[in-house]
């Protein structure tokens, strides 16, 4: 059974997805059009999804020049249970909230309290994307 939704992130099965330590997949523009897919770790709050990456990196730079977005996620216990949706990055958050952010990530998906996976000199950043159309099954 299919749900479709405009921009409602209020729905407890999807709400689950995202709080849970399920990677997403998140897609992005090139340059030239083409997609760009990575899977990610991810995060909900106030109705928006967020995605921590380090500035400068693919997913940064193709949403910097094109806020659109796709992302998926599917429930690591039972692949059945997935959202899809589209939607555009609203804010990029920097600064000690992108730093503290991804620590929050890293406890949540590995246990770690400080991100153990830092470049010198990385500097974090915060995709704050505000969903538009929502498909969950």
């Amino acid at each position: 059974m299919s749900k479709k939704s405009k921009s409602n992130l209020d729905d407890t099965r999807l709400r689950q997805l995202f709080e849970s330590k399920n990677f997403a997949f998140l897609g992005s523009l090139m340059k030239d059009g083409s997609p760009h897919v990575t899977p990610t770790w991810v995060d909900i709050e106030n109705g928006n999804i967020l995605v921590n990456t380090a500035i400068g990196r693919i997913k940064h730079r193709n949403v910097s020049r094109d806020p659109r977005v796709a992302l998926s996620i599917i429930d690591q216990n039972n692949q059945y249970e997935m959202v899809t949706l589209r939607g555009k990055v609203i804010e990029q958050i920097t600064g000690d909230a992108a730093e503290k952010h991804i620590d929050k990530l890293s406890k949540k998906y590995i246990g770690a309290d400080k991100f153990p996976r830092r470049s010198k000199g990385e500097q974090r950043v915060i995709l704050k994307i505000k969903p538009e159309k929502i498909f969950l099954m």
